[in-house]
């Protein structure tokens, strides 16, 4: 049992360290990325190709002035960017990143929590996501901030619903709410060819949930300065900011899981290695959700709540009835 939790607790420790890399280098590739779509140079001066940017960018935060607010709830104010960021790592528990790989002569599974339910975690945890952004708009003591967490609160919870209804077509088409076993299920198609439109209705609404443009009204510098984050500075406004870019890996490697194969693909490529096939599968995703920020403008509110309500909903329950008759009958 003691052997069981410490190679849990080193999983774990190895996992959190490379989101941590992994989500501070995808400002980088954002920064960069959107450059070059908009005909700019981009970060290129702190070290070679500026690959060093990312570790200035939290050298800064980290010898800035700390400050706060008069008049605010201290405790709700100080945790809830470290609930942001708890909840985002938290999703990564269920996701099977491969199958088993053999370590010093021992068979190590790609999962740190290979749960019966994985689907009810992953939906269990994107309810309690709205925490952080309320709170962190409630204790501020700012008008603005709280006008900005009540948007974050209607919009993630208008787009979960239909999220959950998409992820429940996939639990029906594989017959198990176990993620390793969603996975198992594809080895010989993916979900995507069989249920595109779960797959579309899941990426608009990953978008919503992560609070990315064109959904990134919670934050609408235009109407809400910073939005809820707007009293937030230094290491705390970096916790949310790294909490957006941990949650944009968490919801793309869901996308990945349920609908992309996780690590399969064709063995001539990564063949001994199929992990590769599920980080290229993310990385790709990722590289989408860039694209998209650097594509289109953000909807009005009264658009954002009236999309997710009167065509999300309508289409998700549409194509959970379509899928259940079809596997059902």
């Amino acid at each position: 049992m003691l052997a069981d939790v410490a190679v849990v607790l080193i999983k774990g420790i190895i996992l959190i360290a490379l989101l941590m890399l992994s989500a501070a280098y995808m400002t980088l590739l954002e920064r960069v990325v959107m450059a070059r779509l908009q005909l700019r140079l981009g970060p290129n001066r702190v070290g070679p190709f500026g690959l060093l940017q990312p570790i200035a960018d939290g050298i800064k935060l980290l010898t800035k002035e700390r400050f706060q607010p008069r008049e605010i709830e201290t405790f709700t104010y100080w945790i809830a960017p470290s609930i942001s960021v708890f909840l985002a790592l938290a999703v990564f528990v269920v996701i099977p990143f491969g199958g088993t790989v053999e370590i010093f002569g021992h068979q190590v599974s790609l999962v740190i929590a290979d749960i019966n339910v994985g689907i009810v975690f992953l939906l269990a945890l994107s309810s309690l996501a709205v925490y952080g952004v309320v709170l962190a708009g409630w204790s501020s003591n700012n008008r603005y901030s709280l006008l900005g967490g009540l948007r974050g609160t209607a919009q993630m919870i208008s787009y979960e619903i239909p999220m959950g209804l998409s992820l429940l077509t996939v639990a029906l088409s594989a017959g198990t709410l176990n993620l390793s076993e969603i996975v198992a299920a594809q080895e010989s198609h993916w979900f995507v060819l069989t249920n595109p439109i779960g797959f579309i209705i899941y990426l608009v609404t990953a978008f919503a949930e992560t609070n990315r443009s064109p959904f990134d009204l919670p934050e609408a510098e235009q109407e809400l300065t910073g939005g809820y984050h707007t009293e937030y500075g230094g290491m705390k406004f970096a916790l949310f900011f790294l909490a957006e870019y941990v949650n944009i890996l968490a919801v793309s490697s869901i996308a990945v899981t349920l609908f992309l194969g996780g690590w399969h693909g064709p063995e001539c490529f990564f063949g001994n290695i199929p992990v590769l096939w599920f980080l290229l599968k993310v990385a790709v995703l990722v590289l989408f959700f860039i694209w998209v920020r650097a594509t289109l403008a953000r909807f009005r509110y009264d658009q954002l709540m009236s999309f997710g309500w009167k065509v999300l909903l309508p289409l998700a329950t549409v194509n959970l009835i379509v899928t259940a008759y079809f596997i059902l009958r």
